[in-house]
């Protein structure tokens, strides 16, 4: 993308506000978005292309559109306030390292149970074995 005697023209598209910044670096390198309109909490897509970085991360928006699951939402939304709570924004190339980078889950953490019913070998449990098994587990579950 930025050969110097070659000079290919390269479209790639983000989510990572940070890349815009190396517009500051790159001379060739031009940031454009999607245009919006917001109304509270309504978010329409103008589909008009506009020179400069979003201001904001507009991906679960996106995702209500596209007919996600409400809990799909919902945990997208905590892990969007999570990150922007802690976020520290440090400038493109200047070799400042912030901590471990962190994966968050989407669904969050595997219940107990659950974990313990994959586990279960159900093949070789007698009925009663496992009729049993299964009210052990529903007291674990309340």
């Amino acid at each position: 993308h930025n050969h110097p005697r070659l000079q290919p023209k390269t479209l790639f598209a983000t989510h990572y506000h940070e890349l815009t910044e190396i517009a500051g670096f790159l001379p060739r390198v031009r940031n454009y978005n999607v245009a919006v309109s917001r109304e509270g909490d309504h978010v329409t897509f103008t589909h008009h292309i506009v020179p400069g970085g979003a201001d904001r991360s507009y991906g679960i928006y996106v995702a209500q559109m596209a007919g996600l699951p409400g809990s799909v939402i919902h945990r997208a939304e905590e892990i969007l306030r999570d990150l922007e709570s802690v976020a520290q924004r440090v400038p493109v190339g200047t070799g400042k390292k912030v901590g471990e980078p962190q994966q968050l889950t989407l669904f969050g953490t595997t219940h107990p149970v659950v974990e313990e019913l994959r586990n279960l070998d159900v093949v070789s449990m007698s009925p009663l074995e496992a009729i049993n098994k299964l009210f052990e587990l529903q007291k674990k579950a309340e």
